[in-house]
């Protein structure tokens, strides 16, 4: 069954069912009119101040990134708005419920141990585990993922944690949590790093090449409403070296590559 419009997420009553823990900024599981459609309410005025992100911007960077993910057609952010709730304004976003897989297979970012890949996994870096146990950092080599890894970096994704990626019961992949994405210096990270080098597909290409094309028209409206445009000129300068490129970047010095925890 497809998801809800987004303009479904506009309707109705926001009516707070509990807090989302942990979450850094003030995150409910709410549900939405009489329909009873449950969805995430971040209200700007929880969001915790940071020094690399202008106060009161993250519900709008949230919604910028299902902005893209519209219109590259990838479904990789779910049904997002902007709308007022019972604390402010802020962003609502309908709520996907990830799929537990059996237990002996790996989520689609998982640590397993060190030297042991998964069929079907790439391997990102070795690590410590909690008993300082050898393990390793993985994600699955899936279609849907790539498309998330080519969005993050469009998007400048900061943090792409393992935890922000949502396993669908048909193989689809979403991610969550686009709050501090966009910033004009890059500062992607994020723990998809598997394709690091790889050459980009043709689809995928095509897709960072429609993102390119919305920038000379209606995408640019939309996120000059959202983000400041120096921020919308950064994506365009990320988009045409990605492109000229022809390869996922690979992890550089300066800033960390991996979010810190990592789920």
């Amino acid at each position: 069954m497809s998801a809800p419009a987004p303009s479904t997420l506009l309707d109705g009553q926001l009516v707070v069912l509990g807090r989302i823990m942990p979450a850094s900024n003030h995150t409910f599981l709410a549900r939405l009119g009489e329909a009873g459609v449950q969805c995430v309410y971040k209200p700007s005025s929880g969001e915790r101040p940071l020094w690399d992100f202008t106060d009161g911007t993250l519900a709008a960077r949230e919604y910028a990134a299902w902005v893209i993910s519209d219109h590259l057609g990838w479904d990789v952010v779910p049904p997002t708005v902007l709308r007022d709730g019972p604390a402010g304004p802020g962003m609502v976003q309908l709520w996907m419920e990830p799929e537990e897989g059996p237990e002996d297979v790996p989520d689609p970012v998982d640590v397993v141990p060190e030297g042991e890949l998964p069929a079907g996994y790439l391997h990102v870096l070795d690590a410590t585990g909690a008993r300082d146990e050898p393990v390793a950092l993985v994600h699955e080599d899936s279609e849907p993922l790539r498309r998330m890894a080519v969005f993050d970096i469009v998007t400048n994704n900061t943090d792409r944690k393992g935890g922000h990626v949502l396993p669908m019961r048909d193989g689809h992949r979403y991610g969550v949590d686009h709050g501090v994405c966009f910033h004009v210096e890059d500062k992607l990270r994020t723990v998809l790093w598997g394709w690091a080098g790889q050459r980009l597909s043709r689809a995928e290409s095509a897709g960072i090449e429609s993102v390119l094309d919305g920038l000379a028209g209606d995408l640019r409206e939309q996120l000059e409403d959202l983000l400041t445009v120096r921020e919308v000129d950064a994506i365009e300068r990320r988009s045409e070296r990605l492109l000229a490129k022809g390869r996922f970047p690979v992890p550089a010095g300066g800033w960390p590559s991996i979010p810190w925890p990592p789920f």
